[in-house]
Formats: C-alpha cells, structure tokens, sequence
C-alpha cells in the first residue's frame, strides 16, 4: 500500500478548472423567481405598523405572519428571530421578503414598503453581558499571594471578514411534496433543522442538498440557516422555484464576521517566574447570541496557548450590542485569544529582562501536562522537535540581525500555538451523534453516505482516498457525491477540524467493516456511529476535564520589513512548521496551511473593518482589503508526522490550525521591528504611527 500522505489530483479539479462546476447562481429552473430581502433602516427600534403596496400579480411579501412554527433560527439559543416582528435590533435586520419574477419591480417594491419605527437607544460597547463563564485551575489564590509582581496588559482585536468568493446563495422549489433547498452551505443538517423549526413540520418535509461551495470559512456554518427559513417560508407558500443570492455588499454588510474581542490578561510572577494566569475575554455577539457562546468557551479554553501554568482563573463575556450578529469563523475564538496569549508571554519576558525565546521554552507544554482545563495532554507534544527544524531552516539566529542602515525597519517574529480537535468536551458524543454510511452497489463502486461539504479543502479526495486504500480499489470506483439529506445521514457539521478526525476516522473503521464483504456481496450497507473514548471526561458546566480529544501544534516565524516614512508593512518570509497527526494527502495540507497562514496574518495587520454607528463601514472589497498574490511572501511550509491513533492513518485536525498563529506572528514582528509593544491588531500603518509616537511605551 503506498503511503497515504502521497498527493494525488484532487477529484474535483477538473471540473472546476474548466467552469463546469454548477454553483447556486448558475442554476436555473422553469419558472423560477427571485427573492430579496426588505430590512430594517434603523440599529434599535419598535416597530409600531408596516404597511405593504398593493402587490400586482405574480409577486409575493414573505414575513413573520407566514411562519407556523417558532419565528426563531434553530442553533442554540432561541434569540435571533427569523423576521423581525415587534423590534429591529441590527442595521439591515430581516423585516420581510419579496418575491417575483422582475428583479426591477422587486426593488420597487421594496422602495415602496413603509415601516413606522419608535427609534431607541443603541448599545455598541461592552455594556450587556449575556452570558458569563468562570473556571480555574490549580491554586489562583496562592500564586497571588506568592507573587512579587503582577503582569497586567490588554489585547484588542477586531472583526474579520470571511469573504468568500461565492455569496450567500440559496435555491428552493416544491417536489414530491417537499420543500427543497439547494444552497451553498457548511451545514446539510444545520439547515435542515431550522427550517423544520420555522415550518412546523415534520423532517420528511424538508430536503437540503448542497450546490458546490465557492469558500465559506466559517460564514456558511449558522448563517445560511437564517437565509434557508426565509426562503423556504416563501416556497412552502408560493410553490414555486425561488433563487435567493445577495450582492456583494449586502453579504458583507448582513452576515457574521468574526467577533472583536478585548482581552485582559496578569501574571503573577516571583523571582523571574510565572506563579500563575488571570484571563477575562470580552467578545462582541453583536444583536444575538447565535454561536456566541461556544466561540467564548473555545476562546477560554484556549487561555494558555502552547504553554503550561499550573494556576489559573479564567473568566469571559459575551456582550450584546445593536450591530450585526457575530458568529462562526475559522479558527472559533481561538484566533483572538492566541493573538493576546503570545503578546503577553512576549511582553512578560520584556518587563522580567528574560530571552522571550528562553521564557516560551520553560513554559511549553509536554505529554502529560495538565491542559488549561485541568485535562491531560495524553499524546506526545514533537514541539522541541518542529521547533529545532524551523530554526535551522530558517536560520533564525541570522534573521534577528537587522540591516540598520535599511531605509526599513526590520523584524522578525514567532508564535507557537494549538488547535483542539473537533468538538468541545462531549460535543461530539451528546450533541453531534455522527453516523457514516458505505453503500457497495452491484455495479462494485463504493457511495461515501456522509453529510461532510467539500467547500475547497479537499475533503472529497481525501475521503475517497481513505475508502480505496482500505478496500484496495480504484479511486474512481469511490463515489462521493454533494450531501443531500434525502440520502446521506446527519456525521454533523463541517466545521471544527473535525471532518477527517472525527467523520473520516468513522468511515475509516465502516471501510474495514465493509472489505470483510466486499468480494463475497453484491451490495452491502455498513454503518458506523460515533463513540466517545472512555478516558474523555469534560465537565462542560465548569470547564473541567478534556475539552478535546486531540490537539493539533504550529510554529509560524515572519519576517516583515516596516517603511521608516510610510510605515507600511511588507510581509518578506513565512515559515511554518505543523503537527497534524499524519496528511492524508500532503499537498492538500500545504495549500489549506499557506491559505491559513496567509488568512491568519491578514488579521493581523491589513483587515480592517469597523461598526460605524452600528453600520459597517467596510462594505465592499474595495474597502475590505486582504492580501492577494501580490502581498504574500516567499513561504516554506512543512509537516512533521505524529500519528493520533484515533484518527484515520493517524490523522489530527488541520484546517483551522494554520490560521491561529498568523496574527500573533506578524504582530510580534512588526513589534520587534519598530520597538515598541502592539496590543491590537490589526496593526496598520496608522495604529504603528500612534505607537512610535507614543513616548510611554
């Protein structure tokens, strides 16, 4: 059998190089109409009446009166309402839903709409706290005590945009007495769920297929659910096939971002060591809480980074504001709290006069460690090991060596970083319920049944690739087609770095199962469900136990070059170095980790997007500026193996991973370069400009 790590073509590159691949917006249907969504004017207001136009025929308003079920999106918490009814509490919230076969009538429709509005006051800081977390580890109240010193700073960071090529796009139509919807989508089931909700029905009602994805990271996991019940409301009632995809604008300006957090962080030291942590992240949820509160915990779980302290006292908010609602992003709280985490390590060894390098090395993490939360790092840790082979390869020492007659300012910076793997605690085993199917035919090809969505990672070549080394078959005889929840099972979302570990190990051991019959039968069904390992504990009310069953490491070093006159930042070198169990396929891996790498340090020190008033302000991608080819550096990427046994071949997470350590990256870079401490990022010309001319830093 050859080794599984060797690349081969991805199965989907044809089709996508030549423009075959059908994408929601290149789908049409006899008949069809469009739809677009009427929105609030206002961040905060009752709404005392509407009154609608008189609708000639063949055009339709959709709103909370054509709900039958709960005018709630089915995630968590039933907070965010499918269309406002009594109260807006976002710019641009749903207010209702045009429907017609004239996208020129539609607008004027809606142009013709009249609200009456009692505007109230909009909340944009950290003033509402929703929900609140609390956990400690070891002794907090002794490691004060002992303390010398206290260490105190505060990190802030700001929206991120996913900007994915492709907008938010949705099909629906009426067939065989169901509602079906065809869509660019993370979540078959997720979608599934809230509509079933919305329309008070039962599950056989509804029919979710996934179109090819053009990108999601994170912005196709709960937001199409919001985007599903409007449409499938309109289609339940019209009968009729209904395309619903926003502009530009009006996806950059009503989906989820990323959350900005504010993040205080103390140590307590004694005799140049660290006794213990204190953390309090603050998160903005915007207008509801969606997804808010798992991207706290992930965030506080997260609240040591690489490193091991024995004492800690960890709290976290998450605060409502009249913006637009925040939710799932790549990464899921990590990317906020890892960026502060290494600030700080970075910072605590400036005022304690220590080597940053010598403070991070005492402090790293090691098999057998107590995690943050009070878990056991039970596999081995190989970051001495990555860390010597990154140091050597990029000649580390010489590159902390500026040229001081450059007519920039340059510098070098490091992060170390983890990812947990899948879902929190007992996530996977009480919430998710994974099922995977393999279905041999008479024909001898093997159906991967699975609701997993290749949005670009790859995950349709490496999951057939897992299935024919198993059975020892032709690729080509494994077919894995887009999920339609007609036929796949609900394996959960595609999210989390869990889709190789967690669904790919799962139809990995329904692959061994099914090669002891794949000569003797015609056509056999196996089945696979998700079972927790015993040895995980998590005690998810406080925060104690195993939060993840795995954990993923990186290293990330950037070199930049800052203009002494302009300050503008120039990304020179990237390197990076990755434990991600074992590749299924190696040249899959180096493409999600230079993407991540590159998403990681965009966040740091380009993207820009602010809420102006409860409007955001950077509504385009001319105004929303991310780094294109032009921007990235000369990068070397590599992978060291450290097999997990639980995942498939050895496989650990990956696809967030090599985004969480960018940020921290370029941030203590531009620092080292321009002598003087960064606490926010991103770290634009005009923020450097205000730290070099601040005397106190």
């Amino acid at each position: 059998m050859t080794d599984i790590s060797k690349t081969i073509k991805k199965v989907d590159s044809d089709e996508k190089a030549t423009g075959k691949a059908v994408y929601v917006s290149d789908i049409k249907m006899d008949g069809m109409l469009y739809a677009k969504t009427f929105r609030s004017k206002h961040q905060h207001a009752l709404i005392k009446s509407i009154k609608y136009p008189k609708l000639e025929e063949g055009y339709y308003i959709i709103d909370h009166n054509d709900i039958k079920g709960k005018n709630f999106v089915k995630i968590i918490f039933e907070d965010m309402v499918v269309f406002a009814d009594k109260k807006v509490n976002y710019y641009l919230e749903p207010i209702a839903l045009v429907v017609g076969k004239d996208k020129l009538i539609i607008e004027k429709i809606i142009n013709e709409i009249e609200v009456e509005y009692e505007v109230l006051e909009p909340v944009y800081g950290y003033v509402n706290s929703e929900i609140n977390y609390h956990f400690t580890k070891g002794n907090i109240e002794r490691a004060k005590m002992d303390s010398e010193k206290t260490i105190e700073y505060t990190y802030d960071t700001g929206y991120q945009e996913q900007l994915y090529i492709e907008p938010q796009g949705m099909i629906g139509y009426f067939e065989d007495n169901q509602v079906v919807l065809n869509g660019s989508i993370q979540c078959p089931y997720y979608v599934k769920n809230a509509v079933v909700s919305i329309l008070g029905s039962d599950d056989d009602y509804v029919r979710v297929i996934q179109a090819t994805v053009g990108g999601a990271f994170g912005g196709k996991e709960e937001f199409p659910s919001l985007l599903a019940c409007h449409l499938a409301l309109a289609v339940d009632k019209i009968k009729k096939p209904i395309k619903l995809i926003y502009e530009r604008e009006e996806d950059m300006e009503t989906t989820t971002k990323r959350h900005p957090a504010k993040i205080t962080l103390k140590a307590y030291t004694k005799n140049n060591k660290i006794l213990g942590m204190s953390s309090n992240v603050a998160i903005d949820g915007g207008a509801y809480i969606g997804l808010s509160g798992v991207v706290l915990s992930r965030a506080l779980i997260a609240s040591t980074g690489a490193y091991t302290i024995d004492n800690l006292e960890v709290t976290g908010d998450v605060f409502l504001t009249n913006t637009v609602p925040n939710g799932a992003f790549r990464g899921f709280g990590a990317p906020q709290m890892l960026f502060a985490v290494e600030m700080f390590i970075h910072h605590i060894a400036k005022d304690l006069n220590i080597d940053p390098l010598v403070l991070r090395r005492q402090y790293l993490a090691k098999q057998g460690d107590a995690t943050s939360t009070s878990g056991k790092f039970r596999d081995p840790i190989i970051m001495n090991e990555m860390l010597k082979t990154i140091l050597e390869i990029s000649d580390y020492k010489k590159l902390v060596k500026p040229n001081l007659k450059s007519k920039y300012y340059e510098g070098v910076g490091m992060s170390w970083f983890l990812h947990g793997c899948g879902f929190t605690g007992s996530g996977e085993a009480t919430h998710i319920k994974a099922v995977v199917k393999l279905k041999k035919t008479k024909d001898g090809l093997v159906h991967i049944l699975i609701a997993a969505v290749d949005m670009g990672q790859g995950v349709k070549t490496t999951m057939k690739k897992i299935v024919a080394n198993i059975l020892n078959i032709p690729i080509e005889k494994v077919v894995y087609n887009n999920p339609d929840t007609n036929f796949v099972p609900d394996s959960g979302p595609t999210v989390a770095s869990r889709t190789i570990m967690i669904v790919g190990g799962l139809v990995a051991r329904a692959a061994l199962k099914l090669k002891k019959h794949y000569r003797h039968l015609d056509e056999k069904t196996v089945t696979e469900t998700f079972k927790q390992p015993e040895y995980i504990k998590w005690d998810e009310e406080n925060f104690k136990g195993d939060a993840y069953p795995a954990y993923s490491w990186g290293i990330n070093i950037v070199k930049v070059e800052v203009d002494k006159a302009t300050y503008q930042v120039n990304l020179k070198n990237v390197w990076s170095i990755y434990d991600v169990g074992k590749a299924i396929d190696e040249q899959i891996i180096l493409g999600q980790a230079d993407g991540g790498t590159m998403q990681g340090l965009g966040y740091g020190y380009l993207e820009v997007m602010n809420a102006v008033d409860g409007k955001i302000a950077q509504k385009n991608v001319t105004d929303y500026i991310i780094p294109t080819s032009v921007d990235t550096p000369d990068m070397e990427t590599y992978l060291m193996d450290n097999p997990y046994p639980l995942g498939p071949y050895g496989a650990k997470g990956a696809g967030e991973l090599t985004l969480v350590g960018g940020a921290p990256a370029v941030a203590l870079a531009i620092e080292n370069a321009i002598g003087k401490k960064v606490y926010k990022i991103p770290v634009t010309p005009e923020y450097i400009m205000e730290l070099m001319n601040d005397d106190e830093n």
